[in-house]
């Protein structure tokens, strides 16, 4: 590229459905480390491929913390250093240390019986309401919702108030940025409010657990704790109900692979990887990395200084790592795609994430075999100018 010329604008296109932009593959075949304008901050090199990808995610020489000595190159109209998102060891070490014994495997599966009743009460409700019913507002929500809301110690009505605010995390052009400045600052002060009675009044939750420990152990400051526990809400309630949502959209438009499953519910573990892989859920890139000194990407050179944005949904559909990458397999047996991130700032909730897509998936398909849409795919609503890509409606008969 003539060093005179504006690099190419990024996004490519504002995303549709959960369709890829045809961009994304000619990229990863012929230039895998592309030289971008964002809407917003510095130009940055776009990252395509899996190989490149993992590396902006989890070498040490690409920083996140050196975003914020930046104009950082994003898609929102502020930049987000929040909390551990905005962090390098050790900073972020010592936060996710504070998470980690809540977060294990173990403990994961102990919420399994809690997990499958609230999706069993959800359908219930469904069934008893009747067809046509709205998989997103009557059960992708509540039910990522209440899990969340459970863990952390948030009283679960409280959503009518603060459901609204989450949006301003991933807002890119559907909020303004006087608006996501207004509804940032609300959703810190209800956070700050409930850890002020928490730590009067001890529960058993996670807020309660992360008070005590900053007090006692990690020394962490109120703010950090603050924009912790909302990171941990948004997570689990936006991000969670809307793979979820996507995922059953994806199952209702692939008949066939929606029967596999119903017949041979073994699959699940591995459906849900594929489901994983297959969903683009962020809907253009991640947060940038900064390099710390020059790396190699692609047979192009980041030069230290320069930042790099991972394209997580392109890497999952490189023909290099995936067999017939653009085609659902719930069979597929490898399968390292980077849904949850890599890394050090890899998903702590990975595992309650996959439980919960797990028994929901399971649950749905149990109760509902003759479940399919109710109004043609093609006139669903997609939520737009976020972050997260997610249907409004999933409306359904059975």
């Amino acid at each position: 590229m003539n060093d005179q010329q504006p690099p190419p604008s990024y996004p490519f296109g504002e995303a549709v459905a959960l369709d890829l932009h045809p961009r994304y593959a000619a990229l990863r075949r012929e230039q895998p480390v592309l030289r971008v304008g964002c809407p917003y901050g510095e130009d940055a090199w776009l990252v395509t491929s899996h190989a490149d990808v993992k590396t902006v995610l989890g070498d040490r020489r690409f920083s996140r913390a050196l975003a914020a000595e930046h104009d950082e190159s994003r898609l929102t109209p502020l930049p987000i250093h929040t909390s551990i998102l905005g962090m390098d060891a050790p900073d972020h070490t010592r936060l996710r240390r504070l998470l980690a014994k809540t977060f294990t495997a173990q403990r994961t599966q102990r919420l399994r019986p809690r997990v499958e009743r609230e999706a069993e009460r959800l359908l219930d409700e469904l069934i008893a309401a009747g067809a046509p019913g709205d998989l997103m507002e009557d059960f992708a929500v509540p039910f990522a919702g209440t899990v969340v809301c459970d863990l952390l110690g948030v009283p679960f009505p409280d959503r009518q108030q603060f459901r609204g605010w989450l949006d301003a995390f991933s807002a890119t052009t559907v909020m303004s940025q006087e608006e996501i400045e207004r509804d940032t600052q609300r959703l810190h002060d209800y956070i700050r409010r409930l850890m002020v009675s928490r730590r009067r009044e001890p529960q058993d939750d996670l807020i309660s657990a992360m008070v005590k420990a900053s007090d006692e152990e990690d020394k962490l400051s109120e703010t950090e704790l603050v924009e912790l526990a909302s990171v941990l809400l948004i997570a689990g309630h936006e991000t969670v109900s809307s793979q979820l949502i996507d995922s059953l959209f994806v199952l209702l438009t692939h008949p066939e692979q929606l029967r596999q499953l119903q017949d041979d519910p073994r699959l699940m573990p591995s459906a849900v990887e594929e489901l994983l892989r297959y969903v683009p859920l962020i809907s253009h890139v991640t947060f940038a990395r900064y390099a710390t000194q020059d790396v190699e990407l692609g047979g192009t050179v980041v030069r230290a200084g320069e930042s790099a944005l991972p394209a997580i949904p392109s890497a999952n559909r490189d023909a290099a790592v995936f067999a017939d990458p653009d085609r659902l397999d719930l069979t597929r047996t490898h399968n390292p795609h980077l849904g949850f991130g890599y890394g050090s700032h890899r998903c702590l909730g990975a595992a309650l994430a996959r439980l919960e897509m797990q028994v929901a998936l399971q649950a749905v398909l149990t109760r509902f075999p003759a479940l399919r849409c109710a109004v043609p795919p093609e006139e669903l609503r997609w939520k737009e100018g976020m972050q997260v890509r997610s249907l409004l409606h999933l409306p359904v008969t059975w």
